[in-house]
């Protein structure tokens, strides 16, 4: 039962490693990124359609993304969502597929989404440290409950701050990657 309570902290807190790569790479760093339009979404038919349902997204080259609707009509309606996109990047089209350029990022644009990354970062670290509240709450009721003796809930109290220790540790090297290619020019 108390191994329960690690591992499941230890899940949650995988989560929350996924949460925190998904959103970085949904922020820009200059270079064609595929992750750039996860969190698009288009009015195809009626109903709000991920974008990458409904095309295909290519990069051709580094700072080129290229998006080929597999139904020629849904041009419109990607062009419009990518518009009113806060990405910032205005999409050129031809009839058939959709570029987009990503523009070189000012030196002021990058100190901004470095920013930007510092606080999702330690948004993801407080996650983490709600995550480790609860592990070690759960345990003490155990203990309470006399489910678990005062020597076990220390021993897990341990574990649980050492799986707590790695996660921190983790984001805090992802977020410092992060960075280092945000300010990279």
């Amino acid at each position: 039962m108390a191994n329960a309570i690690v591992e499941k902290a230890k899940e949650r807190m995988t989560q929350s490693h996924q949460s925190l790569a998904r959103e970085f790479g949904s922020i820009r760093a200059g270079r064609a990124n595929a992750s750039l339009l996860d969190r698009i979404t288009v009015e195809y038919y009626g109903v709000e359609t991920p974008l990458n349902q409904i095309a295909s997204i290519t990069i051709p080259e580094a700072r080129v993304l290229l998006v080929t609707p597999f139904d020629k009509s849904s041009i419109k309606d990607i062009e419009h969502a990518l518009n009113a996109s806060d990405l910032g990047i205005t999409p050129a089209s031809d009839g058939s597929v959709i570029r987009l350029v990503i523009p070189a990022l000012t030196e002021e644009t990058r100190r901004d989404l470095a920013k930007e990354v510092k606080k999702v970062g330690e948004n993801a670290k407080i996650a983490i440290r709600n995550i480790r509240r609860d592990a070690m709450d759960e345990a003490k009721k155990q203990e309470k409950a006399k489910e678990i003796t005062e020597d076990e809930l220390k021993g897990l109290e341990k574990d649980i701050q050492k799986v707590t220790d790695d996660a921190v540790k983790h984001i805090d090297e992802m977020t410092s990657t992060k960075e280092k290619e945000l300010l990279e020019v």
